[in-house]
C-alpha cells in the first residue's frame, strides 16, 4: 500500500486513502512519522488481493514527515 492522499491531519494523526498496486483504495488512519512511513505503510496488506509493497516488488518511496522527528507539536 501506498498513500494516495491525505485527507486530514491533526498533528501527527492523519487519515488518508491508501492505494495499492492492484488500484483497490481503502481508508484508514496513520502517524506522521518516519517510522510509520519507512515500515508500517510498506508492511500493510492489502484487503483485496493480500498483497504487501514488499510481495509486489513495487518500488516504495516514503512521503517526507510534515514535521521534523525531533519536533514536538
Amino acid at each position: 500500500m501506498r498513500i494516495k492522499e491525505i485527507l486530514s491531519q491533526n498533528r501527527r494523526d492523519f487519515t488518508a486513502i491508501y492505494i495499492c498496486h492492484c488500484g483497490h483504495k481503502t481508508k484508514g488512519d496513520g502517524y506522521d512519522d518516519e517510522h510509520f512511513h519507512n515500515n508500517v505503510i510498506p508492511n500493510m496488506a492489502c484487503t483485496k488481493c493480500g498483497q504487501t509493497a514488499k510481495d509486489a516488488a513495487e518500488e516504495y518511496r516514503p512521503l517526507a514527515t510534515k514535521y521534523e522527528e525531533w519536533r514536538q507539536i
